[in-house]
């Protein structure tokens, strides 16, 4: 992707200077007085509050932006976050793709560094790169609590939107506990992905990968799409972004450090294959079963291949996208009501959610 930035910004400024001429004056004042120098507006100086508010924005990107990079992967380009001392870049899976070495650009205005990847989980859209060389004054970023996160807050997205590096845009909480499918055909891995942060800080193309950041200076997402509104050609939904929330982002990347791969996803299953079907209506009527996993969660349970499940919990299951979602909220582990048609019976069973 080539960016241009020779964009020429013309700005023209108008300075109106005024002063009012006493004709006549007070014959009480002299002459010299006619022409006042007009008298200094308090409203020209911005409130406290503002100054506070500019004041913490220019902190937290000193702070953070450090430690957000630029990561090229053959033709394509993302963002990344510096996760600790040791060289380990955090990124998305679809950023990475099917690559094994990268090129990084760190703020320590050297040329760009190579990198390899360490492992992807295409599964929450997460992949751990590593620099091949860590340069001196690597800052690592800081990780927030997504317990914390709550709508309103302030938020800064940082990283690389349409190639322009260290960009940072701004917005708030919009929205937390959302579930999102990817879509292939847009360059996402097709994860559902749960309890994401959605929110009003512009997302674009590059912005992936990077980092979420609060007032405090802490990452508490990485960005990772913006919605499309289908009514308007699949276009992006100005205002509308999701990024995969902290506390989800340290449980990946620090189980591919320390084992090379994720060994324990913290993510329910019903340890099915499964597809959408149609009803007489061609609408989607729920997702059958194709295979059942021996010694599963749904085998123990008693589904087979051939039902067609309609319902987790209190959550309708019309395709296998929205069984995901419905999955996607619950923990392995977790006893849910599964409800299902077989032989054209309505039927229930309990099921004890295995792990992906």
């Amino acid at each position: 992707m080539e960016i241009s930035r020779r964009r020429l910004l013309s700005l023209t400024v108008c300075a109106v200077c005024a002063a009012t001429l006493l004709a006549g004056g007070c014959a009480r004042e002299p002459s010299t007085a006619a022409w006042r120098q007009p008298e200094t507006s308090t409203r020209a100086v911005p409130p406290k509050a503002a100054n506070d508010l500019q004041s913490d924005y220019e902190t937290v990107i000193k702070n953070v932006l450090p430690s957000v990079v630029q990561i090229e992967s053959g033709s394509s380009l993302g963002s990344g976050i510096v996760y600790d001392s040791k060289g380990h870049v955090i990124t998305n899976a679809h950023v990475v793709g099917e690559g094994h070495s990268f090129l990084v650009t760190v703020a320590t205005g050297e040329e760009p560094l190579t990198a390899k990847l360490v492992s992807s989980y295409p599964e929450q859209d997460l992949a751990v790169i590593r620099l091949d060389r860590v340069p001196t004054g690597l800052k690592a970023a800081t990780f927030g609590d997504s317990s914390k996160v709550a709508v309103g807050q302030i938020v800064l997205a940082m990283g690389s939107p349409l190639g322009l590096s260290s960009s940072v845009t701004q917005g708030i909480v919009s929205g937390i506990g959302r579930t999102v499918s990817e879509s292939p055909a847009d360059g996402g891995t097709g994860a559902t992905i749960g309890n994401m942060v959605q929110t009003s800080a512009a997302i674009n193309p590059g912005n992936s990968g990077g980092a979420l950041v609060n007032l405090d200076s802490e990452v508490i997402g990485i960005p990772t799409l913006a919605a499309t509104d289908p009514g308007l050609g699949d276009s992006a939904a100005p205002g509308i972004g999701f990024a995969i929330p902290v506390s989800m982002v340290t449980t990946v990347a620090d189980q591919i450090i320390k084992n090379g791969k994720v060994t324990d996803s913290g993510r329910a299953a019903l340890d099915i294959t499964a597809r959408t079907v149609l009803d007489d209506s061609y609408q989607p009527a729920g997702a059958a079963v194709v295979e059942v996993l021996k010694g599963g969660a749904a085998d123990k349970a008693g589904l087979r291949a051939g039902d067609i499940i309609t319902r987790v919990g209190a959550d309708e299951v019309t395709t296998i996208t929205s069984l995901a979602e419905a999955l996607a909220s619950k923990q392995p582990g977790e006893k849910v009501t599964v409800g299902y048609v077989r032989d054209g019976e309505q039927r229930t069973a309990t099921v004890t959610l295995g792990e992906i």
